[in-house]
């Protein structure tokens, strides 16, 4: 079934992606694994998926143990700062980073370890209150502090689009974060250009590729039975 599964997601990013003239190895799928089981983790691993992603660190944390470095690990949702420490442990990309005091913590601790950590820079692009992520008027400012942190790399941007019944509703809210990713490249905002544009989920991910997404969280179209 997963594998099944597996396969039409494929078709339906390649599919995605031959309708406005982009290469499917160009998508980066990462397999969003918050109510998977070890067993089914490992499976998708065997059909050659190779990033994962989490929601919650502590879940994260129990995962990592068992699989460790076969996988790339990512962190989709949301960083409480007491969790920081752990998250840098196990998370190559963490996708959530909406505030200057998460960023100085996160900072702070990948010195410890001597490790610079990857981040996108999350961004609440519809405005909605019960949703985090920065305000998009508030990016600029933001990245140009948190991009004097030497022990972070800020890759890009991430957004979550509203809960809509038709995907193209969602359409505006991913238009959204490109154009901002591209006014801040073109601005030279940040020290390097930013490559990663994460967004788009199961119900979603289609409409977020035509617009520009490089890297898509999918994960119960993969695990639904």
């Amino acid at each position: 079934m997963i594998a099944d599964n597996l396969k039409i997601v494929t078709q339906r990013i390649a599919g995605a992606c031959e309708k406005i003239g982009r290469l499917p190895e160009h998508i980066e799928l990462v397999c969003v694994t918050k109510e998977a089981s070890l067993g089914q983790i490992e499976e998708v691993l065997d059909l050659g998926v190779q990033n994962l992603g989490e929601n919650r660190v502590q879940d994260a944390i129990l995962k990592y143990r068992a699989i460790g470095d076969k996988a790339i690990w990512h962190l989709v949702g949301h960083l409480q700062t007491n969790k920081v420490k752990y998250a840098i442990k196990t998370f190559s990309l963490i996708h959530s980073v909406d505030s200057t005091y998460l960023a100085r913590q996160i900072d702070k601790e990948a010195k410890k370890l001597n490790k610079i950590q990857d981040i996108l820079v999350q961004v609440n692009t519809s405005g909605e209150v019960t949703k985090f992520g920065i305000s998009q008027g508030a990016v600029m400012g933001f990245l140009k502090e948190i991009s004097l942190y030497p022990n972070i790399i800020i890759k890009g941007l991430m957004t979550i689009a509203p809960e809509v019944e038709d995907p193209e509703l969602a359409r505006p809210y991913f238009r959204l974060l490109r154009e901002l990713r591209d006014k801040i490249n073109e601005q030279r905002i940040t020290k390097d250009e930013l490559p990663i544009l994460s967004m788009g989920m199961t119900n979603d991910f289609e409409v977020a590729i035509e617009e520009g997404a490089n890297m898509v969280r999918i994960g119960r179209a993969i695990f639904q039975r």
